[in-house]
């Protein structure tokens, strides 16, 4: 019997047959892609060059791996960021701190979870808006909270983690892309959501991870709101890391995961933004979509070799050192292209 990582709930069936379906999927995409490129890509004089299609337009901020690298360590710095603990509420703070110096407009929203083991945890989920009036609007999203366990280590598998990469690295890209667009936004709205209490569950218990994101799919920051697009970047630190196209992602926004494929190819990061299909993955883009039906994908690292996620996931090792900044340059400037070239009106 296959294992799959905690946070995968789905049978080998439903894998085998999405898996064929998302590949049969792409496949056509490709083709569509193909053909209307043919039919459309000649010169004026009707020779055989071909004129090359760009998605990347409009200029971009630029992205400082070291600086988003700098935020991270200050995350890790406060300590295991578990719901209810100090060092939670301390980072909460600080997160809220930062929005407030670079967005238009910020909520600290506060609320109350009840976790599988039955404890009543804190869920602090902070947000921050650009353009707040803009009737288009696209979700920047990751998650903050630790670990409380490193059960997939072989030593003190009861004892938090650091969560460098698992949570603070995802936040480190996303506060940088922040920084950037105090001093220049795009035309349309641009939400940054940290969500809370995503790390708080066990594979066993349905429902029991991203508590935070459930809650503001449920309950937004403010009554009625609306997005067109959502990108999740969870696991987007490490070290040689690909990203695959996750199941869930293609099956409830392909479109944006192809738009933002195509971004990321543009600028020569085809090989960290694979093109292999990777099973659905529950994750906090599940929940949005579920209880939005905002499109969301999910960017995550997946290992193709393990066929899991990074040897140092749920462990003690997923600290600092598995941070790289070459590969926070090649996501981090991929988003900024991609919020600077988003993927609005070209649904399906």
């Amino acid at each position: 019997m296959l294992q799959f990582p905690s946070k995968i709930q789905i049978t080998f069936v439903v894998m085998k047959k999405t898996g064929w379906f998302y590949v049969a999927a792409f496949s056509l995409v490709l083709t569509v892609f193909f053909l209307s490129a043919c039919s459309g890509g000649k010169t004026a004089d009707n020779d055989d060059t071909e004129v090359e299609t760009k998605l990347i337009t409009q200029a971009y901020p630029d992205f400082s791996a070291d600086s988003a690298f700098d935020f991270i360590r200050q995350q890790v710095d406060f300590g295991y960021r578990i719901p209810g603990t100090a060092a939670h509420k301390r980072c909460a703070d600080w997160l809220y701190s930062k929005l407030k110096q670079y967005c238009d407009t910020v909520y600290y929203q506060k609320a109350t979870a009840v976790t599988w083991d039955k404890k009543t945890i804190p869920v602090y989920n902070l947000v921050g808006v650009f353009n707040p009036t803009a009737v288009q609007r696209g979700v920047w999203s990751s998650h903050w909270d630790s670990r409380p366990w490193a059960d997939n280590d072989t030593v003190r598998t009861k004892d938090p983690i650091a969560a460098a990469n698992d949570g603070a690295s995802g936040v480190g890209v996303l506060l940088e892309l922040a920084r950037q667009l105090k001093k220049n936004k795009p035309k349309y709205g641009v939400d940054i959501v940290l969500f809370d209490a995503e790390d708080y569950g066990k594979s066993e218990h349905e429902n029991s991870y991203c508590l935070g994101s459930q809650y503001w799919a449920a309950k937004p920051h403010k009554a009625g709101y609306r997005a067109q697009f959502g990108i999740l970047l969870d696991m987007v630190g490490g070290k040689d890391a690909v990203f695959g196209r996750e199941g869930l992602s293609m099956q409830q926004a392909g479109w944006v995961m192809d738009h933002t494929w195509a971004v990321a190819e543009e600028l020569g990061f085809g090989a960290t933004f694979a093109n292999n299909a990777v099973s659905p993955i529950t994750d906090d883009h599940y929940y949005v979509f579920k209880g939005s039906q905002i499109p969301m994908i999910d960017i995550i690292q997946h290992d193709p070799a393990r066929g899991t996620f990074a040897h140092y996931w749920h462990t003690h090792a997923d600290n600092m050192e598995a941070v790289d900044k070459q590969t926070l340059q090649k996501v981090g400037k991929t988003m900024s292209a991609l919020m600077f070239n988003p993927p609005i009106n070209i649904q399906p």
